[in-house]
């Protein structure tokens, strides 16, 4: 059984119109993406995350560029009783810096803004549970963030409409 015409078409439609104002890095280069992030801080409407979001900690991925413009990435998520490990492939959709994760329920991935050397800021649009929501992620070389990377996160986020109250500060206690 798959989806009725009807309901993909909604889908496709909704996908590509919650996409379409997500502007991708100009320029963006995977090599210079790869190594490791942090992820210090998100802001999601996914349900999951919000009741969750008290036991979030920081989590890292490992980023290495394909030749042909995937991203190979090994993410650590600790949780308070251990750490899940998995590698998964972020598949270029088109232009660089844009992707998609099925491994993840992600549909669209972009990277929406980085310097490569310190932050980047990262748009999510996923399917968790049978949900769409939208999640954006600041990613840093470091455990901390910039104010220049705090800044460009708390600029972006309004643009897909989330707000504070969705935002989630992901602790370092475990790292």
């Amino acid at each position: 059984m798959g989806m009725r015409p009807a309901q993909l078409s909604l889908l496709l439609l909704w996908v590509s119109a919650a996409g379409a104002e997500v502007l991708v890095q100009p320029d963006f280069d995977c090599k210079k993406f790869s190594g490791l992030w942090y992820v210090v801080f998100m802001v999601s409407d996914c349900k999951v995350f919000l009741e969750n979001k008290d036991h979030l900690l920081m989590s890292t991925r490992d980023v290495n560029a394909t030749t042909k413009g995937d991203l190979n990435v090994h993410i650590e998520l600790p949780w308070e009783n251990g750490c899940n490990q998995m590698d998964v492939q972020y598949l270029k959709v088109g232009s660089e810096g844009h992707f998609r994760v099925p491994a993840l329920g992600y549909l669209d991935v972009r990277v929406a803004d980085s310097d490569y050397s310190s932050f980047a800021v990262v748009y999510i649009y996923k399917e968790l549970q049978g949900a769409l929501s939208t999640m954006v992620q600041l990613f840093s070389r470091t455990q901390g963030a910039t104010l220049r990377a705090l800044s460009a996160f708390q600029d972006f986020y309004p643009t897909v409409d989330l707000f504070k109250d969705f935002q989630i500060e992901c602790l370092n206690e475990h790292l």
